[in-house]
């Protein structure tokens, strides 16, 4: 089990990792040893409760398949054993931010100094704008 929060915690089966060759750093290793991780995690099929899946679902869009199965790719380290704790870190790091409820928005209305403050600054604009204009001088 991979700890998320204290109530969350995912299957460690419900998590994908496949190892490819990476670019950059490595020198030779690179072209011998698949370093790179890509972990799939099936949001849809995961077993986290139906806010958080939605809410993931919404945070991570760009990664996220038609299928419902979120990409994680890692290819920064070296070895193998890191990219794999990173990639794991950025999945937990995106659940955590969608298990967080967000706030709902109260209307409110603006003072009425706000207001009025508003006005005079646009009031200010315009006199601005009206010495700007060319004055016909017949």
């Amino acid at each position: 089990m991979i700890p998320i929060t204290d109530a969350i915690a995912i299957d460690e089966r419900e998590i994908e990792e496949r190892f490819v060759r990476a670019s950059g750093p490595g020198g030779q290793n690179v072209n011998k040893v698949a370093t790179a991780v890509e972990l799939r995690f099936d949001v849809r099929a995961s077993s986290l409760a139906g806010d958080v899946k939605d809410r993931l679902l919404a945070l991570a869009k760009s990664r996220v398949t038609a299928d419902g199965v979120l990409l994680i790719d890692s290819r920064e380290h070296r070895t193998q054993a890191r990219n794999r704790e990173a990639a794991r870190q950025r999945l937990v790091d995106l659940i955590t931010l969608a298990a967080r409820k967000p706030r709902r928005r109260r209307a409110t209305k603006p003072k009425p100094a706000a207001r009025e403050k508003r006005l005079e600054s646009k009031k200010l604009r315009g006199k601005v704008k009206e010495l700007r204009r060319r004055r016909d001088t017949d």
